[in-house]
């Protein structure tokens, strides 16, 4: 009888003991799918999801920002150990701080700068680009505004440069009316690229501001405004604005700024939107690699979402191939 009873409390034992040591692999989905968690590498992975942590800080282009807040939100939530901060103090700022090695990432509404690439060639800072979303750089005038039915970039350049007054110096049909012109200041990259696209590297003459919201709101409360800015803030704002088609150098007639259009350049204002990586943050983050696979994994929809258009399959396919060369 006691040899009975001495043979069942060892037996029970020999049961919790197994259900201690089984009951973590039944808790992970990834080392069940495989057996002993080493067929396909998805122990490892989960491993580095929950150990990720650690900061990451990026600066740049107020453009670029939206959606780059829509990705770390979700980020965020997903990894709250990473704790990830975004400046905006424009393209031209940004990349200030990318040269001072402040940064890990730099957001940019337009291409670097043959200059920016010297400065930090000399503060050895090697980095990689990517390209994130497509935009629109859209001219809109106030709602009130029933003549100007689309504007040439000859005519753009006589607003300005503040050769125009009146909208009657644009036009001869345009009313004798004074206009006044607002534009983003020269920190943000839509002041580079409209100075280089639309002015030929003339300067722009118009009132400066960078805080894009002002320009916009400017604009939508004055009958004889114009302005320019990234196709996110007309979309948000376009019941208070009228988008100006805008017929090119090299365009036979004008073209509104839709997606479509912007998705295959054909918008003479189209462009590319970019984040700007330090290859060093790669080899000695973990996390920021983390965060700009996430970033790009989730880049097409935040740019939806955000307003802008999205990078085609195949050259979100470059951008991601970019990263793995990192990996």
């Amino acid at each position: 009888m006691k040899k009975s009873i001495f043979m069942a409390a060892l037996l029970m034992s020999l049961v919790f003991i197994l259900a201690a040591c089984g009951g973590g692999n039944a808790s992970d989905p990834s080392e069940g799918s495989t057996g002993d968690g080493s067929g396909d590498g998805s122990e490892a992975s989960t491993d580095a999801e929950a150990s990720a942590s650690g900061s990451i800080s990026g600066d740049g282009s107020s453009t670029v920002a939206p959606i780059l807040e829509l990705i770390n939100e979700d980020f965020n939530a997903e990894y709250p150990e990473v704790q990830v901060s975004i400046g905006v103090s424009g393209t031209g700022g940004g990349f200030e701080k990318f040269v001072a090695g402040e940064t890990d990432f730099q957001n940019a509404s337009r291409e670097i700068k043959e200059e920016e690439v010297s400065e930090l060639e000399k503060a050895g800072i090697d980095f990689t680009e990517f390209k994130v979303a497509n935009d629109g750089l859209t001219v809109a005038v106030n709602t009130e505004n029933d003549f100007v039915d689309y504007l040439t970039f000859e005519e753009l350049q006589t607003i300005y440069n503040g050769e125009a007054e009146t909208w009657s110096d644009v036009r001869d049909e345009f009313p004798d009316e004074e206009i006044t012109a607002y534009a983003p200041d020269q920190s943000h990259g839509t002041h580079d690229f409209f100075k280089e696209a639309v002015m030929e590297d003339g300067d722009i003459t118009a009132e400066l501001n960078q805080d894009t919201n002002v320009i916009s709101q400017s604009v939508a409360s004055s009958e004889g405004a114009i302005g320019f800015f990234g196709y996110n803030y007309y979309m948000v704002n376009q019941e208070n604005l009228k988008g100006v088609p805008i017929q090119g150098t090299e365009s036979e007639e004008p073209v509104e700024v839709k997606e479509e259009t912007v998705m295959s350049y054909e918008y003479p204002l189209a462009r590319p939107l970019f984040v700007y990586a330090k290859d060093e943050s790669f080899e000695n983050n973990e996390s920021f690699m983390q965060f700009m696979e996430y970033t790009l994994n989730n880049a097409s929809s935040a740019a939806e979402e955000a307003g802008y258009v999205a990078l085609t399959e195949d050259e979100m396919k470059e951008q991601k191939d970019k990263l793995e060369a990192f990996k």
